[in-house]
């Protein structure tokens, strides 16, 4: 599937909420469960998961995942210190 740059992918039946900007993916997640499979069906050797947030609490919980995106020939290793 290819994702088109700024749009956001979101019907009433998904349940995380995904939207491009540029080489950017963010998605919402709302357990952690699904953030985990989120993480594992999104890393690939040119994407990565960049970052995330926690918002809300309780019932209300979210967490917002940030994944970068390279070309296909591109492989994205962490920096290490």
């Amino acid at each position: 599937m290819t994702l088109k740059d700024n749009t956001v992918y979101n019907k009433p039946d998904n349940e995380v909420m995904v939207r491009t900007n540029g080489d950017e993916i963010h998605v919402i997640c709302k357990t952690e469960e699904q953030m985990d499979k989120v993480v594992k069906k999104l890393t690939t050797d040119n994407c990565k998961l960049a970052g995330y947030e926690e918002w809300d609490k309780d019932i209300d919980k979210k967490w917002i995942l940030t994944f970068l995106i390279g070309p296909e020939d591109c492989i994205i290793e962490p920096e290490l210190n």
